[in-house]
């Protein structure tokens, strides 16, 4: 639904006639979160009420902008999904994934230092979609386990993309940003870098804080921080098995160009231990992912009333109706319901669900370069 169509009402009811709203999860600082459910197929769904004066005052519109542009085109099963946006006068309302289990953080300070085969398992899921991110060309850049949320059945998302950037080939990015604990020494630093590697150094700050239940660099002092951060000094417990021991300080490498790739990681004997079959393969970039649609779903779509012609064209040019979204709740909600991330149905099945994006013939990198200028 287009909230354009609609710009002769104020009444929230009318813009979101697709939904039935209820309690507040949280109030930021220039909105709320609110649960709902979809109303066409019943799924539960988080609805993030942005007032666009707010946003405004606190010069947060570009990173608002960027975060939906981002979303807006991914689909992994560890990257929190978005379903649509409707835009208001006043108010922007993005549809998200309803992510009931809070953030890693909060999980990380109740358990403490979790055991190797629970850590590896969330962090599996982080670089599964970490690697997804890099190969659609967005570095996320704030990785943390504030922006590692856990669902139902404690599987990671991937959120918060206000930081991210387009990858462009033979361009450095200079941005200092991010938390200053995960940040990598050449971020802290001001220098140059090319993007993937700064999140390849959170990732190896987020491992050890899953197995060790505290920051490799951690001081009340920024200096000290920062100190210790760019000369790359921080203690190995001697709990850590020889696997973890090996990857980190691989990881942590002050020089980016000497430290681990996403793909390096992935062959690493400790990582490779008890891997799922859905995270075995790299997942395809947007540009890879098929056009295939599920028919079961299409047809269950279609008996909601909605044109097959009309709702195969929507999905294949990536657009955003009442029917797509309706399709897309379907099929997302369809593969939690099966047999838990580590069941056969849903390795087989997820296998398919990461290739079932659709994109228009003529999307290339240059024509995602073009979407994202106007934030940068």
């Amino acid at each position: 639904m287009d909230g354009s169509s609609y710009r002769g009402s104020s009444s929230v009811d009318i813009y979101l006639q697709n939904y039935k709203l209820g309690k507040t999860l949280g109030i930021g600082s220039f909105g709320k979160v609110k649960i709902a459910e979809h109303a066409l197929t019943g799924h539960k769904v988080a609805i993030k009420i942005l007032n666009r004066r707010k946003i405004k005052n606190m010069d947060m519109e570009e990173k608002v902008r960027r975060e939906i542009k981002i979303l807006r085109l991914f689909m992994h099963p560890h990257i929190i999904r978005l379903y649509e946006v409707i835009e208001t006068p006043t108010d922007i309302y993005v549809v998200m994934e309803h992510v009931k289990s809070g953030e890693l953080f909060d999980y990380i300070v109740e358990k403490g230092r979790l055991q190797e085969d629970e850590a590896r398992n969330f962090f599996q899921q982080i670089i599964s979609g970490v690697e997804y991110c890099h190969r659609n060309m967005v570095v996320h850049r704030d990785l943390k386990p504030e922006n590692l949320l856990l669902d139902s059945k404690w599987n990671v998302k991937i959120a918060d993309f206000g930081l991210s950037n387009i990858m462009r080939d033979g361009h450095f990015l200079k941005t200092s940003c991010g938390s200053p604990n995960y940040a990598a020494p050449e971020v802290i630093s001001g220098k140059l870098y090319a993007g993937p590697e700064v999140d390849v150094w959170s990732c190896g700050v987020i491992l050890y804080a899953l197995l060790c239940g505290t920051l490799p660099f951690d001081d009340e002092n920024i200096p000290n921080l920062f100190k210790k951060i760019k000369g790359g000094i921080y203690t190995l417990p001697s709990h850590l098995s020889p696997g973890a021991r090996d990857l980190i300080p691989r990881m942590l490498v002050v020089d980016p160009m000497k430290r681990m790739t996403i793909p390096e990681i992935r062959q690493h004997q400790w990582f490779q231990a008890r891997l799922p079959r859905y995270l075995a393969v790299p997942p395809p970039d947007t540009m890879q992912q098929a056009k295939k649609i599920d028919e079961e779903i299409l047809q269950e779509v279609i008996n909601m009333g909605f044109d097959r012609n009309q709702l195969i064209e929507s999905l294949r040019n990536r657009m955003q109706n009442e029917a797509t979204v309706a399709y897309y709740l379907l099929l997302d909600n369809r593969f939690r319901v099966s047999n838990g991330y580590l069941g056969a149905e849903f390795q087989e099945t997820m296998v398919r669900l990461v290739s079932q994006v659709y994109f228009r013939e003529e999307e290339n990198v240059s024509s995602l370069y073009f979407m994202y200028r106007e934030s940068y």
